[in-house]
């Protein structure tokens, strides 16, 4: 094995960190290590050797900050930095990290964010390391998607100043703010944007035109910053990065078709011919309608067979997890808290605007015109303390089976008093039946549920007998009966049939529902009348329920007689 080669690097580095990597001098000589290995083989020519590298500097870099935290050893923390330094140029979650090192920690941007932004930044990673061609990020308001693009520009562009970029939003006064916002990171030394690329330098800058010019003159700037209506023809022939972001003003521009219509025109034919072959595509923003430019492009990459050699991906972070959390309750409150997200929630439902929830904050756009479903015209009701004096007549359920994956298992309890019907309780769950099956289990018994319905489709029959076999192993029978559904149409129709029986079931009030509760309501408010339904799971359960008390016999009193 030859000195200098990688194997021998390799096999250096593998006796070095099976070593004590809490000491210094280990630490530093995997630096120094490092550094020796860009000089012999450099990481900028070597994917191969870049790779491993900065899998092994992560890892020391990791073991630094971790004695430093421990210990507060000013050296490991001063190496540490180091690490970061020499992995910036080809990382952009440490280049994000090491650009604000100079900063207080509560005025930073990056690390009081990351827990939840890394998810976008290893995405934007792969884009840069030609692993996607095209990426959409939605994300709500306010959350750090802005900035977090803004960076990975900054660093892009100076890792390929030859590229031209382009950035497109819905104005050109968003493209001023995005243009000055390049602008400061790569001037201002607050932060340490030339320390990671001491060979960059700005050549021309245009604040009329939003341009930018780095290393050298060029006829296609490296950045270009432009409204979408601006006019983009002969501006920039983008070879880098074009990135489109919040191409949609809000919901003005949602609920017109005829605006929504002349964006895309605009889109189709100014904005697309601009990215030359090789260039990646970046989508950002509220997707407000299924009309919208990105559900355009993003149902052309699903379906058109001359997309399908197109890599492409989709990170959507809603402001509320599963489990009803806030995903963006940051660091030195510099976001929003779970409580502030679920007030604003129950305001859309008290103003019977649900759509506007679902596509702003949630990330899940739906038609607004053919919502099935809206609180407007259902009804609600405060918990357990407005529930009719006395026992049910009766207490039924449905079940529409799911087995994990992307479908979830929609399970409902509906007490019935006279004509009044109430949901009281559900299980909505994308979990393996091990899981789910249990659940059930607890909630039949918990409501001495006196008759169900259980659709048979894929396994539904099995998982039925399933469900029986544990009740009768708890020394509890009810009457259990099941169907195969119809598919496609047959399904819809059955939904539409049972609507207005749906509506008049009392559903409970947001504050009151537990998290299934709370994602079954928002996947009926996401039904709609006409086109695909993503997920039908919820509407497809109510059917059910409505078909259960239908056919569910009255219970018999024995009254004392009037004569």
């Amino acid at each position: 094995m030859q000195e200098g080669s990688f194997e021998w690097y390799k096999s250096v580095f593998d006796a070095l960190l099976h070593d004590n990597m809490e000491l210094y001098s280990n630490q530093y000589d995997a630096f120094q290590l490092l550094l020796n290995l860009n000089r012999d083989i450099p990481f900028k020519e070597n994917k191969e050797v870049r790779q491993y590298a900065m899998q092994i500097s992560k890892y020391v870099h990791e073991m630094a900050d971790f004695v430093a935290g421990n210990t507060g050893s000013g050296k490991f923390n001063d190496l540490y930095y180091k690490l970061l330094l020499l992995e910036s140029q080809y990382l952009l979650d440490s280049y994000m990290i090491y650009i604000e090192k100079n900063r207080e920690p509560q005025t930073r941007f990056y690390l009081p964010r990351r827990k939840t932004l890394i998810r976008i930044v290893n995405k934007l990673q792969m884009l840069a390391d030609d692993e996607l061609d095209e990426l959409f990020i939605h994300l709500p308001g306010r959350t750090g998607k802005t900035q977090s693009i803004t960076e990975f520009n900054a660093w892009y562009a100076s890792k390929f100043p030859e590229k031209s970029n382009l950035y497109c939003s819905y104005s050109d006064a968003v493209a001023k703010s995005y243009y000055d916002g390049i602008l400061e990171l790569l001037t201002d030394p607050t932060y340490l944007h030339s320390e990671v690329f001491p060979d960059f330098k700005i050549v021309s800058t245009d604040a009329k035109g939003n341009m930018i010019d780095l290393v050298r003159k060029k006829k296609y700037k490296s950045i270009t910053c432009k409204g979408l209506t601006a006019g983009l023809n002969g501006l920039c022939d983008c070879t880098g990065i074009e990135i489109g972001d919040d191409l949609i003003e809000g919901i003005q521009d949602a609920m017109n078709p005829d605006i929504l219509k002349r964006k895309q025109t605009i889109v189709d034919n100014n904005y697309i011919p601009r990215a030359k072959t090789g260039a990646k595509r970046l989508w950002c923003g509220t997707s407000w309608a299924l009309q919208d430019p990105y559900q355009n492009r993003l149902e052309f990459l699903k379906n058109n067979s001359k997309a399908k050699y197109i890599r492409w991906d989709v990170i959507k972070i809603p402001a509320l997890n599963e489990n009803d959390e806030s995903n963006f309750d940051y660091d030195y409150d510099v976001g929003f808290s779970t409580q502030h997200y679920q007030q604003i929630r129950a305001k859309f439902e008290a103003n019977e605007d649900m759509a506007s929830w679902l596509a702003q904050y949630q990330q899940e756009p739906i038609e607004r015109e053919g919502a099935l479903f809206t609180p407007e015209f259902m009804r609600f009701y405060k918990g357990d303390s407005e529930l009719p004096a006395g026992e049910p007549d009766n207490i039924v359920a449905a079940c529409d089976v799911a087995f994990g994956g992307s479908d979830f298992l929609a399970f409902g309890v509906l007490y019935i008093y006279g004509e009044e019907k109430y949901l009281v309780d559900c299980i909505f769950d994308n979990h393996e039946k091990d899981i789910t099956q249990p659940r059930i289990v607890q909630m039949i018994l918990k409501h001495q549920v006196q008759r169900s319905f259980w659709e048979y489709n894929n396994g539904g029959d099995g998982y039925k007998d399933d469900i029986k076999r544990l009740l009768k192993e708890k020394g509890y029978i009810h009457n259990m009966i099941g169907a195969y559904a119809p598919t496609g149409k047959r399904k819809e129709d059955r939904i539409f049939d049972a609507a207005p029986e749906i509506r008049q079931i009392k559903f409970l009030e947001d504050g009151y529902r537990d998290q299934d509760y709370q994602k079954m309501m928002q996947n009926v408010f996401s039904y709609k009348i006409e086109g695909k339904n993503k997920h039908e799971d919820a509407c497809d359960m109510l059917a059910y329920l409505v078909k259960v008390y239908r056919n569910t016999p009255a219970i018999a009193r024995i009254i004392n007689s009037p004569i």
